[in-house]
């Protein structure tokens, strides 16, 4: 069951009250999904590149990756979805849909999906008619619209902010204005960033599944991976470790390489 948890208005937004929506605490650190919109990705007429950057750096931040989904322009879609991440995970991010023209659904989706409707909000509307100025088309207005009860959240560029409703913020995806954007707001998700030991093994993982047995069941801090390579010649499995604390990644570290010591290739440890 999602919480949520008003604060103040933010940004110079008037009327709009920014809201938090967490959801109930089972992992320690914060988690998100990620919702990737649009047909072109789907037809393969253009590759992700929003959801692979993102990866990156919510692992940067501390913030666990729980999901991706990628879907169509479907205002049914989008609505159903973005609701089910918003009450699974702390955050949310959209990519795709946001824009003027009739495949630019997501705004209103994002609305109906989370119990609102949309509205006009002034500042935005101010600033795209300073934009454009006698340029300006009547659909370039559709940038101005936002759910109702959207929080404008403003980073170094001030030039145009991310619309954010409760744990939602919604992104371009256009991937040069979506890098751009994530790179104003990305410090309000700095958590505790995992720490990660790799120990390279020169074994199979039939022969080590019973040894990642007992590390598992002896460091249940400890989210442990197994990864296996066929094109090295040194190594045949990298096995990472991690968890919040260095000392907790190292101490399961230690313990793996000395069940299997001589199959021990090389390690690194987090500083």
């Amino acid at each position: 069951m999602a919480r949520f948890k008003p604060s103040r208005s933010e940004g110079g937004a008037a009327g709009i009250t920014e809201h938090f929506c967490y959801p109930a605490p089972v992992n320690p650190r914060p988690t998100a999904g990620i919702v990737v919109i649009g047909d072109e990705i789907l037809s393969g007429k253009f590759a992700d590149e929003n959801a692979a950057f993102l990866i990156g750096e919510l692992r940067s931040l501390g913030v666990e990756l729980r999901r991706v989904s990628i879907i169509p322009d479907d205002a049914d879609d989008i609505a159903a979805t973005v609701a089910r991440y918003a009450a699974r995970y702390t955050h949310v991010f959209t990519s795709g849909g946001v824009g003027p023209t009739h495949d630019d659904v997501t705004i209103a989706a994002v609305a109906r999906g989370l119990g609102t409707d949309v509205v006009r909000e002034p500042e935005l509307e101010a600033r795209i008619r300073a934009y454009w100025g006698e340029r300006l088309a009547p659909a370039n207005l559709r940038l101005a619209d936002v759910p109702r009860g959207a929080t404008l959240v403003w980073g170094e560029s001030t030039t145009w902010p991310v619309v954010a409703l409760g744990n939602v913020y919604i992104l371009p995806g256009v991937p040069t204005l979506f890098r751009r954007k994530f790179a104003d707001i990305k410090d309000r998700f700095r958590a505790t960033p995992v720490q990660t030991a790799r120990v390279y093994l020169s074994a199979e993982e039939g022969v080590l599944a019973p040894h990642l047995d007992a590390v598992v069941a002896a460091h249940p801090d400890v989210k442990i991976g197994s990864y296996p390579r066929f094109d090295e010649t040194e190594f045949q499995v990298i096995i990472t470790l991690e968890a919040a604390l260095a000392a907790t990644a190292i101490a399961a570290a230690d313990d793996l390489a000395a069940r299997v010591p001589a199959a021990v290739v090389k390690r690194t440890d987090p500083s």
